[in-house]
């Protein structure tokens, strides 16, 4: 199934190109907003699994069009994101495994817009991740359990400014509107291996960011592991895996993105910049290349 949330944060399932209603389902764990009810669904989904199998059947389907796609955790408690985490085309020796975190009121719906600050920055990257939903409490979990404590997957972008200064991981990833994500947490039962996903960034039909997960330094359940170390994860809790540096671009005024993770789906969203910056348009090069070679530049990207 793919869970979603719509217009005044009503909850749905995806079919097609359309979105089934499913209030009338999950009444009992609707919470006073869109994460509290998503996080409501995610927490009891084994007990509502048959009544939303029924109504994604045979309830009422509404195309997306004439609806208003709502991210699927409007504002999760934690966005803990992976620092790298990929190969790079490369067989240097595994990097260590770390992780920042970004900020929830950073989360933007399907359709939004990024709005660019207006701070110095060298520039402003996109980074296209698979993002994974937590699905159960849990503290210093086991890799064997690992996928227990996921209920599935989401498509997310970690929009990131470069050069702002010293220990920036935080501050310069955590703007409003920096983390576009969508359109919908497609459950794990859809997905039949995350570690052979196809993961793409277009910016204004230019392809940027393609690249498989399968090309991952540290896996999902070393993910889970890791962060469970650290923190207690809760459900509705966001995870993104990192990115494929290769495909690193900038975004500037007036631009379309559009992310697609293959068996979760796509959403596009808009860039603005009142400055009216510009960059040179395509994959950023001399940040790849720095990644790439661990070449330790000043706003090396993460």
């Amino acid at each position: 199934m793919k869970l979603v949330l719509f217009d005044d944060y009503k909850p749905g399932l995806l079919k097609g190109d359309g979105v089934v209603d499913i209030s009338s389902a999950v009444q009992r764990v609707t919470g006073r907003n869109g994460q509290e009810t998503m996080e409501g669904i995610i927490t009891n989904f084994d007990s509502l699994r048959e009544g939303l199998a029924r109504l994604l059947a045979e309830g009422r389907v509404t195309p997306l069009s004439s609806v208003r796609l709502r991210a699927p955790l409007p504002r999760p408690s934690k966005i803990v994101c992976m620092i790298g985490n990929y190969k790079e085309g490369t067989d240097r020796p595994i990097q260590p495994i770390d992780v920042f975190l970004k900020s929830p009121d950073s989360v933007l719906d399907p359709g939004g817009t990024v709005i660019i600050p207006p701070v110095k920055a060298t520039i402003f990257h996109h980074e296209a991740e698979l993002g994974l939903v937590i699905g159960r409490k849990g503290k210093d979990i086991k890799p064997a359990q690992a996928f227990d404590y996921i209920i599935g997957y989401t498509a997310f972008v970690d929009v990131s400014a470069r050069g702002t200064g010293r220990g920036n991981s935080f501050s310069g990833k955590s703007y409003d509107t920096f983390a576009p994500l969508g359109p919908c947490i497609a459950t794990k039962d859809e997905i039949p291996d995350p570690h052979k996903l196809a993961v793409k960034l277009w910016v204004d039909g230019q392809i940027r960011h393609d690249y498989n997960t399968d090309d991952m330094e540290h896996q999902i359940p070393e993910i889970i592991e890791y962060a469970s170390s650290i923190m207690t994860l809760n459900p509705g809790d966001l995870i993104a895996c990192g990115t494929n540096h290769q495909g690193l671009g900038p975004l500037q005024d007036g631009e379309t993105a559009t992310m697609e993770v293959s068996g979760v789906g796509s959403f596009t969203f808009k860039v603005r910049d009142p400055s009216k910056r510009t960059w040179p348009v395509g994959v950023d090069e001399a940040s790849a290349r720095a990644v790439r070679e661990r070449a330790g530049a000043p706003g090396a990207a993460r």
